[in-house]
């Protein structure tokens, strides 16, 4: 009867599990639609905008001559655009709350679930009487499943292990990692800073992760840093036993470096997340240390020093000292054409190969080098090596005599698969400076892959680093072929800033108009020219229309908030000329007898004429020039010309009227 009841109560225990399940997962799918929903609200917001700067317009081509009628459709035209701004605001917030209300219920559903599988894994009481074999032989299953997973910890022993993971700030730290996989969203200001006892091992196992971090000189730093170093070591002086010790000349250079991060995103499944502890942080810890070993390894090879370390070919192949050589640096030296080079294997046999081989490593200088050796290649290169030192032991055995290291020369290989074929770079690793900032991070992602039910983290350190000595590396092909010394890297498309634009567009208009300057990265200022100088944020910053009244050439630029620039927008904005000639009159101004008959004329076509006889400047109020005017006592006449609502100089024509006595 027991055991019934017990069956009974995990039947019910499993459906509830099932329905929590698809709870869970509905709710999901319905805050994936409103998140999709999203881009309606930044179409609306943008259209807005648009709205505004025709309106600034508009208010800016109101004048004292303005109709009422035209003054009434601006006010309208304001106050329509104002009820759409609020409804806007109102509806965003009103989506954001929904937003919040459904996190919030994932939430729940998540903890309820969460407590249910812990109901589950709760250990027996003592006394209590054992499990059925099938079902310790699942459990057994489902441990081994989990501990092919701990890689991260394989290298310490297990009383290590659980005295770090009974740390409070580790569990702390898991604990946050599930709550983020449970929300299933961006958390904004939310980064976890990783326990230093994993900071620790991260760094005692980088090793297994980067290739080249156990070959170079490695420094942590605590922020932008100035390092001494040593030139090349001077030889000692032998000498009698009482006489005086000579003085040594050494010599000590300084070198800065800064910590530029490196990262990306991790993908783990969410039953990850509800494994143990150290099934988790290994799982988090393995996939973080993998992502930043493969990007220091590239960057030590190929880094540009934009945003990331100097890597040796990129050192090699400079030809004039670059902006990053300090003075208190060693002297910068041309290796471009000495420590980049290559070879023609063609009708060379084996030795003859490898005595290229030889020659080619040899250029890599070692007086300041206190290591030893490491050759980076892609596995064709190597297999190419193999192949050419094959040769038959006394068993009539095949063997390569090469166990991983370089033949005769020595030094470590490492197969790296990003470098080219049949390109060998290589030399003292000793002589590369790699500088680690302390605090590798952690964060949720708004990319949570929901259809593959993964929630992806982001991981990030920060690194610099440059060849001290360009001299001890050297980049050399084995094929006849110019060694490949850049690669590319992905973009960093996170903090890239979108290239302003303008509306209206780049092109000929006929009068003057007005432009408003956008950027659709959010939070982002605009600054720009019109003297066809590239702007940066010296420059005018765009608070609102700008004025074009000329043919001009526009240039903008966007900084966002950290002061990423997107690129230069240039737009040519046209302006044909509207501008309206000056009235004459026909007899010109003077003295005549009586009176006389005036004309005014314009040499603009299709203008109006307005003239006064009074002393007044002239509007478009006054009276319309249709015929000749007579005048027959003293007068200032006054004419203006308009077209297109474009008025002209004001001519000033005086006609004095004798009796001729």
């Amino acid at each position: 009867m027991e055991s019934s009841s017990e069956s009974e109560v995990e039947q019910i225990m499993a459906l509830k599990q099932l329905r929590l399940g698809r709870d869970i997962s509905l709710a999901n799918k319905r805050l994936e639609d409103l998140i999709a929903s999203e881009s309606a609200f930044l179409d609306r917001r943008t259209a807005l905008q648009l709205r505004e700067t025709e309106l600034e317009a508009a208010i800016a081509e109101i004048t004292d001559e303005s109709t009422q009628e035209d003054r009434d459709a601006v006010d309208a035209a304001i106050a329509e655009h104002d009820t759409n701004k609020a409804t806007l605001e109102a509806d965003e917030a009103a989506h954001e709350k929904k937003k919040t209300d459904l996190q919030a219920e994932i939430q729940t559903l998540t903890d309820e679930l969460a407590s249910l599988e812990n109901r589950e894994t709760t250990p027996p009481p003592a006394g209590a009487p054992a499990a059925p074999a099938a079902q310790v032989e699942e459990r057994m299953n489902i441990h081994m499943a989990k501990t092919n997973r701990t890689m991260f910890f394989s290298g310490i022993s297990i009383a290590t292990r659980d005295e770090i993971m009974a740390r409070d700030e580790v569990k702390q730290f898991l604990q946050r990692l599930r709550t983020f996989g449970g929300e299933k969203r961006a958390i904004s200001g939310s980064e976890l800073l990783i326990p230093d006892i994993l900071v620790g091992l991260l760094r005692e196992q980088l090793e297994n992760y980067s290739k080249l971090a156990k070959h170079v000189f490695n420094r942590k730093i605590p922020g932008t840093s100035r390092l001494t170093i040593t030139g090349a070591m001077p030889e000692g002086i032998w000498t009698e036993m009482c006489a005086k010790i000579n003085e040594l000349s050494l010599s000590f250079n300084q070198i800065t470096v800064d910590g530029y991060k490196v990262g990306g995103f991790i993908p783990i499944c969410n039953a990850v997340l509800q494994d143990s502890d150290i099934s988790l942080a290994n799982e988090i810890m393995t996939a973080l240390g993998y992502a930043i070993g493969y990007a220091l390894d590239k960057a030590v090879v190929f880094g540009t020093g934009t945003k990331m370390p100097v890597g040796i070919s990129t050192r090699l192949a400079e030809e004039e000292q670059p902006s990053y050589w300090e003075s208190t640096a060693p002297t910068w030296t041309d290796l471009h054409a000495t420590h980049i080079t290559k070879f023609n294997p063609a009708a060379m046999d084996d030795i003859t190969f490898f005595r290229n081989v030889m020659a080619c490593c040899n250029i890599a200088n070692s007086p300041y080098a206190t290591g030893g050796k490491f050759w980076a290649m892609n596995q064709l290169t190597y297999q190419t090596l193999i192949s050419r030192c094959l040769q038959f032991n006394a068993s009539g055995t095949l063997v390569a005599m090469m166990n991983n290291t370089l033949p005769v020369i020595g030094g470590t290989i490492e197969i790296l698969e990003f470098i080219d074929d049949y390109d060998i770079v290589g030399g003292y690793g000793s002589l590369y400076l790699l500088a680690e900032r302390a605090g590798q991070q952690l964060a949720a992602s708004e990319h949570v892959r929901f259809l593959e039910d993964q929630t992806v983290f982001k991981g990030t350190a920060r690194y610099d680093g440059k060849p001290i000595f360009g001299e001890g590396f050297v980049h050399f092909n084995v094929n006849n072929e110019d060694p490949t010394v850049i690669a590319s890297f992905d973009a960093d498309v996170a903090n890239t800033v979108g290239t302003p634009y303008s509306l209206p567009v780049a092109g000929t208009y006929t009068g003057a108009i007005t432009v408003g300057l956008y950027c659709a990265t959010p939070n982002t200022k605009i600054y720009y020219t019109l003297d066809e100088s590239d702007p940066d944020y010296t420059d005018t910053l765009a608070t609102g229309g700008i004025a074009i009244t000329s043919t001009k050439t526009l240039k903008a630029i966007a900084y966002d908030a950290v002061g990423n620039a997107s690129s230069v927008y240039t737009a040519v904005f046209t302006i044909l000329s509207t501008a309206v000639a000056k009235p004459y009159a026909v007899p010109a101004a003077g003295t005549y007898v009586g009176s006389v008959s005036v004309g005014l004329f314009c040499t603009t076509p299709d203008a109006s004429i307005y003239y006064t006889d009074d002393d007044t400047t002239p509007t478009a109020a006054d009276t319309l020039v249709t015929g000749a005017i007579l005048v027959e006592a003293t007068t200032t006449i006054k004419a203006i010309a308009i077209k297109n609502g474009v008025s002209s100089e004001v001519l000033t024509a005086l006609y004095t009227i004798t009796t001729g006595e």
